[in-house]
């Protein structure tokens, strides 16, 4: 038998490799045709490499439908072509398509509210703090209770299992922590069953199901449809098929309220539409009204454990792969275990569906890159992130007549690219009569590999021009590497903070083109971090200038070319400067949402994600703590060996960090702070950069260990970066945190002020 078994998945894998995948169907015009080649090369590689046996995709935007099939749905005991009707069991996806909107439906029809206890539907759910849990904590997973039904007795039956989750002790007061559970939704769908007078499976097929016309969706799929089911893993000598995975809610007799639901992605594309559509059916039919929708979809503010939800769905987490690089804040959606999940942006009117049985044949594999994956590239197809041209970009397509006929130096590094990899000395030196003479770099090199202090003047060995170091004996263009030029450009990428050093580069360039009467071109370059917050304190006693050049806020919302131009108002009156502007980028950007290649600004900037928490990580830097140099996660990890790293988590829940999630964890650096020595700490994960403060997560981290562990912490060393006493005498005060950062809200407000003449897009609010 293992014999045969071992043979059919060899040839399974044959097959994949040798036939052809399904062809792509035509995708009407709401779809970027070279975006869907992409994915559709992606799964089918996915396929190849036998990550999972099959996939179903679909997309949903503005309406406008695409869907494509890929590999096979069975590999054991016999192989089965995927196809675009495969059923799927949905898993966990049960929760947000059946008792989540069951629970809303029934507060529309006035038998249900959110905030009373539920006890008043379960009266046996009461001792031990159980009264307390409402149906909001059970929607949003922060009643307390444990994860699942753990091993014990046997038994089986739905009410056996019911009784054992009304008996669950909870592990912590409710409201207090966030704990995935299934036992909130098992209590959720049995006060379903208690209100309503029906089963999850009546009452999602009359108030759901049947009106969207999802014929493949309900519990306990009929025997006649077993050859389109995609069948899970293997039990002893029995294959899964057509039988819920979840072997709870199998148990419980195959419905239950967080698993045991079979579904299409097409169907759930269906009920996709349903919400982005305001609760009506593509008929018209009301099925919620739109402030149950609302209910149901809107997100949350952060919940304990920087955890993004809605009263129901997911919207960040550490199950939000299908979320990828580009649905937007206010997107949500979930996953199953067997391997499915969906995502809806309603701000792009935009639903994605992936669907694969990834436990077969059996359970070892992931699919999170996976997802993650699918879901970017499938965000990119449908719009949601939009290409943005750099003054690069604007230059190799367009040229620009101010460098046409001149001899011209040029300050880049590794980051002066165009969109298609196109280096900016390569664009310059197709305009006409232009002379490229000399190349500048900053901190790190030309190549922006250098780690170390005094770099060294030296020759491009692609180009054979000379390179002027502008991190070595001098940081200003010497007069001498000026002599013969007729114009300087500069097209370096920054990343929105005071205290990465290409904006003391840029002030250093202006100063000595100003002196020696030439002009400067700037080509302008998005703000990662993007252009809307400002945040902390402007400089005081500043001691090191090439860390604060200028009067700024540590998160400053500008692009490079409107630092220029702020600094050539305020610093360099008589330089001719000439910013060439980016096309299609907005102030609400980050860069995930640009399409733009991430190419590290230098060696320990590894990531967008980086980019946003380096505002508050590269704070500390200075003192004796690690922030993840010499480790594979620069700027994403906070660690020592003397941290207690639970304390310094319980903190930050205490105080409340929008916009991150973190978790407790241990490194060992290789290099720099705490080398070869284990640091713990906490890692960092951004859930919506939109609502992110890193410098107050900075602030934060920096009260937390001061408040723990006291002069242990070099908290004075913080200044070095920070530059503004009163905010370290606050933290010695053990001033509460909103405290702190209010008081920056005069020098923030007086800030944008300043700034209005220097914007080239649309404006920062002012105060």
């Amino acid at each position: 038998m293992h014999l045969l078994r071992t043979l059919a998945l060899h040839a399974a894998a044959l097959c994949l490799l040798l036939s052809p995948s399904a062809a792509a169907p035509k995708a009407s015009r709401a779809f970027d045709p070279t975006k869907l080649t992409e994915l559709t090369q992606f799964l089918e590689e996915s396929v190849k490499r036998r990550d999972v046996p099959g996939a179903v995709i679909w997309l949903d935007h503005a309406g406008h439908g695409w869907g494509n099939h890929f590999g096979n749905r069975s590999l054991d005991p016999n192989i089965r072509p995927m196809a675009e009707n495969t059923i799927f069991d949905a898993a966990s996806l049960t929760k947000v398509m059946v008792t989540a909107p069951a629970i809303h439906l029934l507060v529309e029809d006035g038998k249900l509210a959110l905030d009373q206890p539920a006890a008043r539907w379960l009266p046996e759910f009461t001792g031990a703090g159980r009264a307390q849990i409402t149906l909001r904590h059970l929607l949003t997973h922060l009643s307390g209770l444990r994860s699942g039904l753990g091993p014990g007795p046997a038994w089986d039956g739905y009410a056996a299992g019911l009784a054992r989750a009304l008996a669950e002790p909870l592990l912590s007061a409710p409201g207090k922590e966030f704990r995935y559970s299934d036992l909130n939704f098992i209590l959720l769908g049995e006060i379903v069953r208690r209100v309503s007078g029906e089963s999850l499976q009546q009452f999602s097929q009359r108030r759901l199901f049947q009106p969207l016309a999802m014929a493949d969706t309900g519990y306990l799929p009929s025997p006649r449809l077993r050859p389109r089911i995609a069948p899970t893993t293997r039990e002893g000598p029995t294959v899964i098929l057509g039988v819920v995975h979840d072997p709870t809610a199998r148990r419980m007799g195959g419905i239950a309220g967080h698993a045991g639901l079979f579904t299409t992605a097409r169907d759930i594309g269906r009920y996709g539409r349903m919400l982005l559509d305001g609760g009506k059916s593509p008929s018209g039919q009301v099925l919620m009204k739109p402030a149950t929708v609302r209910a149901l979809t809107t997100v949350l503010p952060t919940l304990p454990g920087g955890v993004r939800r809605t009263l129901g769905f997911d919207a960040g987490s550490a199950f939000s792969d299908p979320k990828g690089a580009h649905f937007g804040p206010t997107s949500f959606g979930h996953t199953g275990w067997t391997g499915g999940c969906f995502w809806i942006d309603p701000a792009a009117d935009t639903c994605f569906v992936l669907m694969t049985n990834r436990n077969h044949p059996d359970e070892n594999h992931s699919v999170k890159e996976l997802r993650w994956h699918s879901a970017t590239l499938a965000a990119e197809a449908m719009g949601v992130a939009r290409r943005v041209w750099s003054g690069a970009d604007r230059l190799a397509a367009s040229g620009l007549a101010a460098l046409q006929n001149r001899k011209i130096g040029l300050i880049t590094n590794q980051t002066g690219l165009t969109s298609d990899g196109t280096t900016t000395l390569a664009a310059i030196q197709k305009i006409p009569g232009a002379q490229l003479l000399r190349l500048f770099s900053p901190e790190h090199g030309i190549a922006g590999k250098l780690d170390r202090e005094g770099i060294a003047d030296s020759t491009d060995p692609a180009s054979g021009l000379p390179i002027t170091s502008l991190y070595g004996q001098d940081r200003k263009p010497p007069p001498a590497s000026l002599a013969g030029l007729d114009v300087l450009v500069f097209d370096i990428q920054d990343i929105g903070t005071r205290f990465y050093t290409y904006i003391s580069t840029l002030l250093n360039c202006m100063e000595a083109a100003q002196a020696s009467g030439l002009p400067l071109v700037v080509l302008d370059r998005v703000n990662p971090i993007g252009g809307l917050a400002v945040e902390g304190p402007l400089p005081l006693n500043v001691d090191n200038t090439f860390v604060a050049c200028h009067s700024l806020p540590i998160r400053h919302g500008l692009t490079i070319g409107e630092i220029a131009r702020l600094l050539a108002l305020e610093r360099t009156p008589r330089l001719a400067l000439t910013v060439l502007p980016l096309e299609g980028w907005q102030r609400s950007f980050t860069f995930r949402e640009t399409l733009a290649p991430w190419v590290n600004p230098s060696p320990n900037m590894r990531s967008p994600e980086a980019a946003l928490l380096y505002p508050g990580l590269g704070l500390l830097e200075f003192a004796n703590v690690s922030v993840g140099r010499g480790t594979a996660q620069p700027f994403l990890v906070v660690g020592a060996p003397w941290i207690d790293p639970e304390a310094l988590a319980r903190r930050l829940r205490h105080v409340g960090i929008p916009g991150l999630r973190f978790e407790v964890t241990s490194f060992t650096p290789t290099a720099n702070t705490f080398a070869d020595q284990r640091c713990h700490g906490l890692h960092f994960a951004v859930s919506d950069p939109r609502e992110l403060h890193p410098v107050r997560l900075g602030i934060a981290i920096a009260q937390a260990l001061y408040e723990e562990h006291g002069e242990q912490f070099q908290l004075a060393k913080v200044n070095q970066l920070l530059f503004h006493p009163p905010t370290l005498q606050a933290i010695r005060n053990r001033t509460p945190l909103a405290q702190i950062t209010a008081a920056w809200t005069p020098e923030t407000d007086a800030f944008r002020r300043r700034c209005q003449p220097a914007l080239l897009y649309p404006e920062l609010p002012t105060p």
